[in-house]
Formats: structure tokens, C-alpha cells, sequence
């Protein structure tokens, strides 16, 4: 009953003017009002502020800055080992494994396709069938920044327009085709360990969702899917390589981070488990050493 009553208030609820709304707040400067949502925040959702660069809630000028608040630098220590990928992200992993022909698991009992989660796209979609996927959820006590797991040369960003439905537990068991039905970023890289896509996926009164390279990609939400590749003019200046460990995205209130990897290419890390918390930096996948010899990106 509770999880119909959940899925009915999504649907009802107007979720785009919500999140619009939400996200002008959350940008306002209004002192004391703004520690003091911080701090109810804080407290609510029990968030360790010892883990930040600045760990007093009144150093932060709007919600915004508190929510994307950068982790102290020692907390992520990069390891070196050129074989390992490290955890783009701080979360939940929902669900992870092999995608079995074109099909992702999203829940028990539900799984959605590759080529609509890609938008459509069949030349990427082809990239990944049978490969490997990992889903992380970030709540709103986690940290809101997305790393890079390897090195990674940017080649394609693709905005897909969509819903805003919640991303949490209830609706990811109950709603069919999540994922593929919600508002989208989908970077694309050539990596050591192959093609690499990290989507970043937004919800319900997710402000707003950013990239290092070209910074705030929605709002404004215009409705149409919109694409982007490099080089732009097919000149060294153009390239955008990302090391790992780097910042590669950010959410202004929390979501999702899908990251797909193609057929053969990795080895998911046996401490990775549905359901289990992760920490941004810890190991997150080795190299597949019998299919495949190191690689230069493609």
C-alpha cells in the first residue's frame, strides 16, 4: 500500500516547478536562514561535517555551496596502481554486474534496456552490450561530487530530457524503466580499460547537474535531447583528458551515477555488493588480465 501511495504522489506531485523552485532557493543568500536550514539538514540526516574542507555550517553563503562542499583531500587518497579503477562517488550501490545482452538490472524483478537508458543510441548502445555496470545512489547526507574511476579522455556528452522522479529504494523496486524515464547526462570516455560511460541522472528537486568542463548543463530544461563531442575542432586545445581520481560532475541535491564499461574490459572489485555503502576512492574494479593485454586509449 505505502509503496502505491508513493508512486501515486509522484506522479501527481509537479515535480519540474518543484525542482525549479527548490533549486532558486537553494542559490538564495539569506544568512541566518540559510544556516539554519543547513544545520536542521545537518542534524537531520546526520551529515559528518569533520569529513569537509570547512566543517562550519556559517561558511557556507547558500544551500547550494553546503550541498556540493568539497571532502578534505585525504579522505580519497588516489591509489597509483595503474590496473586499479577507484569508486567515481560516495553512496549506495542499487545494483551492479553484468548487462546481460542489452538488459540492466534496476531492481528485483525489474530490469530496463541499454538502448534506452543510452537515448536511442545504437552506436553507443553496441559499445557496452554485455558489459558491466554499476549503479550508485547518493543520498542526501553523501558527498554530491562524481569522480573519474580511471583516466579518461572525454569524447561525447549527451543531455536527454525527462522526468524527475524520485531515485530512492521504494521507486527504483516499484517503477518500471526509472532510469530511462528520468532527466539524463551521459558522458562518454576512451579509457585504459576501453569505452566508459558515466550518466549522471537526475530527480526530484535535483537543482541542478554540472560538469568540470562545461558547468551547468540543466536547468534551464528546455525539453529537447542535445549533444556535444570532442575534439571540437579537432585540435590538440580541444581534448578534455580527466585523470583519475578527478572531478568529473557534480548535483545540486542528490541522485544517481550510472557507470557502464564494455564487454571483457573489467574485473568489478568481490567487495561491491547491492546495497552496501561505498566511499569515493576505495577500490572499485581491476583490469581483466585474461581477455585482455594494457591498452592505450583508443
Amino acid at each position: 500500500m505505502f509503496e502505491f501511495i508513493q508512486r501515486a504522489v509522484n506522479h501527481i506531485l509537479p515535480k519540474k516547478a518543484l525542482t525549479e523552485l527548490v533549486g532558486w532557493a537553494a542559490e538564495r543568500r539569506l544568512g541566518w536562514l540559510t544556516k539554519a536550514v543547513i544545520d536542521a539538514f545537518v542534524w537531520y540526516y546526520k551529515v559528518d561535517m569533520q569529513e569537509f574542507q570547512q566543517t562550519d555550517t556559517a561558511s557556507y553563503n547558500t544551500f547550494n555551496e553546503f550541498f556540493v562542499r568539497p571532502l578534505r583531500d585525504d579522505l580519497y587518497p588516489v591509489k597509483s596502481n595503474s590496473n586499479l579503477l577507484i569508486c567515481p562517488a560516495s553512496g549506495i550501490i542499487s545494483e551492479l554486474g553484468l548487462i546481460q545482452g542489452d538488459q540492466i538490472v534496476q531492481a528485483k524483478a525489474h530490469s530496463y534496456s541499454l538502448l534506452s537508458l543510452l537515448a536511442g543510441n545504437y552506436t553507443m548502445t553496441e559499445l557496452f552490450k554485455d558489459g558491466m555496470f554499476v549503479t550508485i545512489y547518493l543520498s542526501p547526507k553523501d558527498y554530491h561530487r562524481v569522480h573519474m574511476p580511471c583516466n579518461g579522455i572525454l569524447r561525447e556528452m549527451i543531455y536527454v530530457p525527462g522526468d524527475l522522479y524520485a531515485l530512492n529504494f521504494l521507486m527504483r523496486a516499484s517503477m518500471p524503466n526509472l532510469f530511462a524515464r528520468n532527466e539524463r547526462l551521459i558522458c562518454r570516455f576512451d579509457t585504459p580499460f576501453g569505452p566508459m560511460v558515466q550518466i549522471l541522472v537526475g530527480a526530484t528537486i535535483v537543482g541542478s547537474i554540472e560538469t568540470v568542463w562545461s558547468g551547468t548543463v540543466t536547468p534551464p530544461r528546455q525539453g529537447i535531447i542535445k549533444c556535444w563531442n570532442w575534439p571540437v575542432n579537432h585540435t590538440e586545445s580541444d581534448i578534455i583528458t580527466l585523470r583519475k581520481g578527478d572531478e568529473m560532475g557534480r548535483f545540486k541535491l542528490g541522485s544517481t551515477v550510472i557507470t557502464l564499461f564494455s564487454s571483457g574490459k573489467i574485473i568489478l572489485d568481490s567487495s561491491l555488493l547491492a546495497g552496501s555503502q561505498v566511499r569515493l576512492g576505495a577500490p572499485f574494479a581491476t583490469r581483466d588480465e585474461n581477455r585482455n593485454s594494457a591498452s592505450a586509449y583508443t
